[in-house]
């Protein structure tokens, strides 16, 4: 092996310190070099990653408070605006201190008397003060509502004096700021005030509906899209329905906090986007018409005898009246009814809440309101003969009966064993020979006991039930009928009742005893049958704009089912819908098929009459099915055909029945009329 050092010692002393400076070389330069990469990576944090990561730094102590939007309108056919917000200036104060210590007790209750020494000498002399209570409850200081970091709005619509106070001296109110908002308003007519809804806080709403509760079990990280506690949402009706649409998007405030998590440094703004406005079917002219309608009715049923007496319990009524080939409904009346610029400002007052307990929902499309009958009933009944047609449509399908098949009515029908049950016709008339088109006109109750429901169970035993409903839901009863609304009842169907034997539910189902259903079902129902079969969907809703009027949906006609049934069957069943109605309509100019009905209910040990009426017109070419309910109002050709006459005629002013509205062919004489005048005029002046 060769030495590395030579064996002179001189020569070995300056190898090794040959040796020793490569080594310590090396260590200066890998040091060096180790140094260089520090730096530059250091230089790389400062410049090319720090900003990013500023703002992540920043992000963590940065809240997004949301800001809520102007909620958008409810318009009607017409363009009048049923419910629109309006912009209002509120006073807000984001907390500059941690008030829930107490020792910085006393500076809150100073500030909030300071506070409302200045709404009692500039609010609105017209407008109940701000106690000091509520000022504090408003301030939050606890944090029962929010963080620290949050806004607490201690004032809404600030009066121009206030604002002004406020605005000129920002520095003596550290964390006061004001700001622009809006306030829910309802046309002061009272409009389908059931159907257009109402607005509640979201802290109460997310306590009791379910909508809202699944909105508040979701985490939320798009601040535009989070509820805050303080504001208004839909309630019921169309708000409720069509919250999404109506809402819009949050601005929001991003506000830096601190780690106790109250507010520093000036927040930035991004503001809200309006909601889109709804447009309705409804027609305000319309609609009004059939409210007048049904309290002047009210009212005439008081006065008057019906079938001998007069009827003081008649005290609700309901109608709705919707197109045969879109499924518009122009009207949706649940009387009486009530000012929903109660709900204002999102809560009613306990008083104020009693005066409209019972007639705040809607009565056509849920069993409750508006108020009760003097007998307690609700707004779904018995539909009575009004049933008779769909029951002879039935027997026809089913081959039960043909349309020449003529029937001998005695007055009485017996059925069960032994006949051991019996039915009579209204006043125990016999009416002789009768076609399936006279027992509808003639309202037979024994033809459609012993020609559709004794028939029926003889054809299907207990199956025939099934059957039964089948046909019933087919034509929108016992079925949501898929109208724009919320909490949709779907009848109550007594058919279904074990507790009697199938025969006997057939028998008195087939004469309009044995299910109840809502005033929005009886109008598909009749609306189907104008159709020859064409179930349409009820639409309330045709179109959905933004802000600078802007088309972005337009809700089209919706067939839900098609029943086929021969020719033949319609034209006999229409054909028997021609129901004496007295003098509701006379010198009206269109024919039209109607069928009314008197529903038996019992209530205080009697048996009390329920007024029940369907109609459309014209009976060749259906533009308008209506369909008319007074609980304990008598015989429908009475108490409900005369709201119905009123409806059609306020909607053949305003669309017209044949096409041509009579308003505008008024216009038109009331032109040619001037016209002819001034030219009368200008001619006898040149003689």
């Amino acid at each position: 092996m060769k030495n590395v050092y030579s064996d002179d010692k001189r020569e070995q002393e300056i190898a090794m310190q040959r040796h020793f400076n490569i080594r310590l070389n090396m260590f200066f330069f890998s040091a060096f070099a180790i140094f260089t990469v520090i730096i530059v990576r250091l230089a790389i944090l400062q410049f090319v990653e720090g900003p990013s990561l500023s703002q992540q730094e920043t992000s963590m102590r940065v809240k997004d408070v949301p800001l809520p939007p102007t909620r958008g309108s409810i318009i009607a056919a017409g363009g009048e605006k049923l419910a629109y917000s309006t912009p209002v200036q509120s006073l807000y104060i984001t907390l500059q201190k941690d008030y829930s210590k107490e020792a910085n007790r006393p500076e809150a209750t100073a500030l909030a008397e300071k506070l409302k020494k200045v709404f009692d000498e500039y609010g609105d002399p017209n407008v109940t003060p701000l106690t000091l209570d509520e000022i504090l409850k408003a301030m939050d200081i606890d944090y029962r509502q929010s963080g620290g970091f949050s806004p607490r709005r201690i004032k809404l619509d600030l009066s121009e004096k206030e604002v002004a106070y406020f605005l000129e001296r920002k520095d003596q109110y550290p964390g006061i700021e004001v700001v622009e908002e809006s306030i829910r308003h309802y046309d002061k007519d009272t409009v389908a005030v059931q159907a257009v809804g109402y607005i509640r806080k979201y802290k109460n709403a997310s306590t009791n509906l379910e909508y809202y509760k699944k909105i508040r079990a979701q985490e939320q990280t798009d601040p535009a899209l989070q509820y805050t506690e303080t504001e208004d949402v839909g309630y019921d009706g169309l708000e409720l329905y069509y919250q999404d649409v109506l809402r819009g998007k949050n601005g929001y405030k991003s506000v830096s906090i601190d780690p106790r998590n109250m507010a520093t440094g000036i927040p930035e703004v991004t503001p809200p986007e309006k909601g889109y406005d709804i447009h309705t079917t409804l027609n305000k002219t319309v609609q009004l018409a059939a409210e007048e309608a049904i309290m002047d009715q009210l009212d005439w049923v008081h006065k008057n005898p019906v079938s001998g007496k007069t009827h003081p319990n008649a005290k609700t009524g309901y109608a709705v009246a919707m197109e045969v080939d879109t499924g518009n409904v122009i009207a949706m009346a649940s009387m009486p009814d009530y000012d929903t610029n109660v709900w204002q400002t999102g809560s009613v007052s306990a008083e104020e809440y009693k005066k409209i307990e019972t007639n705040y929902q809607n009565g056509t499309i849920t069993p409750f309101s508006s108020g009760r009958s003097g007998h307690n009933f609700e707004s779904t009944i018995l539909l009575g003969s009004t049933i008779k047609p769909l029951s002879v449509l039935i027997g026809l399908n089913e081959g039960l009966f043909t349309t020449t098949t003529v029937y001998s009515d005695r007055g009485i029908a017996y059925f069960g064993k032994n006949d051991s049950a019996s039915v009579r016709n209204s006043g125990s008339h016999a009416y002789g020979a009768l076609d399936p088109a006279g027992a509808i006109l003639h309202s037979s109750n024994t033809f459609m006991v012993d020609m559709v429901g004794e028939k029926l169970y003889n054809k299907y035993g207990s199956e025939g039930i099934g059957v039964w409903d089948r046909y019933m839901k087919a034509f929108g009863l016992g079925v949501s009928t898929g109208i724009d609304l919320p909490s949709e009842y779907l009848g109550k169907l007594e058919y279904m009742n074990e507790s009697e034997t199938a025969l006997s539910r057939l028998a008195y189902a087939s004469f309009g005893q044995q299910g109840k259903y809502t005033a929005m079902q009886l109008a598909q129902y009749t609306a189907t049958l104008a159709s020859h079969g064409k179930r349409m969907q009820p639409q309330l809703v045709k179109k959905i704009t933004d802000a600078d009027g802007n088309i972005i949906k337009e809700i089209q006609p919706n067939v839900m089912d098609e029943i086929k049934f021969n020719d033949s069957y319609w034209k006999e069943v229409i054909s028997g819908m021609s129901t004496s109605v007295n003098n509701a309509f006379a010198g009206f100019p269109y024919d039209f098929a109607r069928k009314t009905g008197t529903s038996e209910q019992w209530g205080a040990g009697a048996n009390r009459d329920n007024g029940v009426f369907i109609a459309f017109a014209p009976r060749e070419n259906p533009k308008l099915a209506v369909a008319v309910v007074i609980p304990e109002g008598g015989f429908g050709a009475w108490s409900a055909a005369p709201v119905a006459r009123k409806i059609f005629d306020t909607y053949d002013q305003e669309y017209g029945l044949d096409g041509v509205p009579k308003k505008s062919l008024q216009k038109k004489n009331d032109s040619t009329t001037n016209t002819e005048n001034k030219n009368e005029s200008e001619t006898g002046t040149t003689e």
